[in-house]
């Protein structure tokens, strides 16, 4: 097969932010690409148009700030010149610091720019095909058929449809002088290493006082299309309270083979973190997923001892979803290990936000235009937060994957760190955005590769 630019097309799976934004980039290299979208002639729950980069849930991407993570992210596609964020700036709305955008407005403008490019043809109807070359963006409402080939090609049962989602938090902000470590009754390792799970120890009238907040807080209402059959492995740690009070204590909350060092005793109930990263500086509430609203998550969790001053990388959640697991499945840059010239992009990779899979939309493209060229594909460095992204795709314990989003938990941690979180963000930012821009120069990522 003859791959130089304009000789063989590329076909991508899927009009959505990944899809949209990787079709762009390509074409501007001076690839051929189709640009396949089902819509409308196979609808989805969600959507309501059939133009492309559709927003189907919220109308933001979140913050803009250097100092936040998805503003850091945002901040970093910039500098790779993300044509999804250039029709978001022309679409916002007023919404304080964050990119909020006039759904239609902003569609549109991608929509527009993807059907008026020379080198982009966009066909409709289903797509059930691998694409080599290619990349499959087709997010968390893949259809069956699709779904059925990916899982057929990586060996595996099925993709996940459901995910049940427990918060991490920063282990900065775990009080150590009341969690423990300790595993139940010895046996539990990670990686070799005894005793690999913090423990955050209850007493009853704390037990007490964790259920009441529970069972009184307020929880998400989900679109009819995201609508969860709840089974065991899937249900939300206050569904599991309403069936009795001492549910949990039989469920996730069991003390049964932890000793508490403080008093020598099993303690009355019992919330485990377990490790999220290598280097442990994001840690899973194991067990407690939840639909609870943000706010409400924040004040409920924070009633747990060692606890009460936790910062939230990722909060919980429920919903339905379709995603790979990329760690167990995938290679570094995204591809089937089987064929490289096949990529995956999007909520599909295991990532969360409109953001983040738009970023992998972006460097999927990077990365099959490099290799179309003769090139080896190429990651940022883990200290940007899209490489850091990457890293947890590629990481991530397969036994225990869920989806991602951006956030500082994620970056290599710095040399020296400030003991003001402020300043330690400044920080991160200053260094992941030159980072970033030290990266594009030694990668040609300029604009060098692209078509003369």
């Amino acid at each position: 097969m003859d791959s130089r630019p304009g000789i063989s097309p590329i076909h991508i799976v899927g009009g959505g932010l990944a899809g949209s934004e990787a079709a762009w980039q390509l074409a501007e290299r001076g690839h051929r690409v189709v640009l396949h979208e089902m819509r409308p002639v196979k609808t989805t729950e969600a959507h309501k148009t059939d133009r492309l980069a559709e927003l189907v849930c919220s109308n933001t991407f979140k913050s803009t700030e250097i100092t936040n993570a998805h503003g850091l992210l945002k901040a970093e596609m910039r500098l790779l010149g993300s044509i999804v964020l250039q029709a978001a700036d022309e679409a916002r709305v007023p919404a304080g610091t964050a990119l909020a955008v006039d759904r239609d407005m902003f569609s549109a403008g991608v929509h527009d720019r993807l059907m008026a490019h020379p080198r982009v043809t966009v066909e409709r109807g289903e797509f059930v095909a691998l694409p080599s070359p290619g990349i499959v963006a087709t997010g968390p409402l893949t259809s069956k058929a699709l779904a059925d080939q990916i899982a057929r090609s990586l060996g595996i049962a099925a993709l996940a449809f459901y995910d049940a989602i427990a918060p991490i938090v920063s282990v900065e902000s775990i009080d150590m002088d009341v969690a423990f470590r300790a595993s139940r009754y010895d046996k539990e390792t990670m990686a070799g290493e005894e005793n690999a799970y913090l423990n955050c120890a209850m007493n009853k009238e704390q037990y007490e006082a964790f259920i009441d907040a529970l069972t009184l807080a307020d929880v998400f209402t989900a679109h009819e299309f995201d609508k969860v059959p709840y089974f065991e492995g899937c249900m939300p740690v206050e569904e599991m309270a309403r069936r009795g009070r001492e549910s949990l204590r039989f469920g996730p909350l069991k003390p049964v083979g932890i000793e508490d060092p403080k008093t020598q005793r099993r303690p009355y109930a019992v919330v485990q973190l377990r490790r999220e990263d290598r280097a442990g500086r994001m840690w899973n509430l194991v067990g407690l997923q939840t639909r609870l609203k943000i706010p409400e998550q924040q004040r409920v969790f924070r009633t747990i001892p060692a606890l009460a001053n936790a910062e939230f990388l990722r909060f919980g959640s429920i919903h339905r979803n379709s995603y790979v697991n990329s760690p167990a499945s995938l290679t570094p840059y995204l591809s089937l290990r089987g064929d490289p010239l096949t990529l995956f992009a999007g909520q599909l990779t295991g990532v969360e936000g409109y953001t983040e899979s738009t970023a992998t939309g972006l460097l999927a493209a990077i990365n099959l235009d490099r290799m179309l060229r003769g090139a080896d594909p190429v990651l940022p460095p883990p200290t940007t937060m899209l490489g850091a992204l990457y890293r947890y795709l590629r990481e991530a314990d397969p036994a225990h994957f869920q989806p991602m989003n951006a956030n500082f938990g994620l970056l290599e941690e710095l040399a020296v760190v400030p003991r003001d979180k402020a300043k330690k963000r400044e920080q991160y930012a200053a260094r992941a955005l030159g980072e970033m821009q030290s990266w594009i120069d030694a990668t040609a990522l300029d604009g060098a590769t692209a078509a003369q």
